[in-house]
């Protein structure tokens, strides 16, 4: 108990400080400064969509920017009129030996003002323009999962172009039927027509199997020739026979 109430008294004692009554000149200044950071804030990558599967791949965001600042004081003054006063010395101090009198250090009339000397005051309008471009890179950690997005986002482009394929082939196979059946029945646009175009490649063939319309000669022998003279007088005896 005596320690701590010893302790308490070295605490809670006075304490005698040494005071200097030499003069330490003190400087002050006085200005302004300005701070101004952009913030890049993170956001979400880009993400391609295909078909119901979705990818991100690394972006980069690229932003301009451009700043100022303007700063002045208020009331501006350009100059102020600063006081000169009289510090003329000349007398006070008593006399010399040959009658003159002697200054005594300290101006002769106190608080006296001579003029008014105009001084700048350096007040100005501070105006600053800063300008810079920020920039940043967005990279997917999880490179794997990225990789089999692809692969699946490439599968499902190549489905879509079969199917667009198969749609052709559709289209093609419906436009050859439709127009062989109306080349068969007689039926086709006008050369100048438009539409012309649209069965101008569709040719008509025979099927396989089947020969197109067409004529041939039957040649005749020698021995033919004779027989058939002979049996020509033959004919004509018989019939002129059976007439009355």
């Amino acid at each position: 108990m005596k320690r701590v109430l010893a302790a308490l008294l070295l605490f809670a004692g006075p304490v005698n400080a040494q005071v200097s009554s030499t003069a330490a000149p003190v400087a002050n200044s006085s200005g302004s400064v300005t701070n101004q950071a952009v913030q890049v804030v993170p956001s979400k990558t880009f993400a391609s969509v295909i078909n119901g599967v979705q990818c991100q791949g690394a972006t980069l965001h690229i932003n301009p920017f451009l700043s100022s600042t303007t700063g002045w004081s208020d009331p501006y003054e350009r100059y102020y009129n600063e006081p000169v006063y009289d510090t003329i010395d000349l007398v006070g101090g008593g006399f010399d030996p040959e009658g003159n009198p002697i200054p005594d250090g300290r101006p002769d009339n106190p608080g006296n003002i001579l003029f008014h000397k105009p001084v700048r005051t350096g007040q100005k309008t501070n105006f600053s323009i800063n300008g810079g471009i920020t920039a940043q890179i967005s990279i997917p950690l999880d490179r794997s999962h990225i990789r089999t997005c692809r692969r699946a986002a490439e599968k499902q482009v190549e489905l879509m172009e079969a199917a667009l394929a198969d749609k052709r082939l559709n289209y093609e196979l419906a436009r050859l039927k439709t127009c062989s059946e109306l080349m068969k029945g007689g039926a086709m646009f006008h050369p100048r027509s438009p539409y012309s175009k649209i069965c101008s490649d569709v040719i008509l063939v025979n099927p396989p199997g089947t020969l197109p319309p067409h004529t041939h000669s039957i040649p005749t022998s020698s021995k033919t020739a004779e027989t058939s003279d002979a049996a020509k007088p033959t004919q004509q005896g018989s019939s002129s026979l059976a007439s009355p």
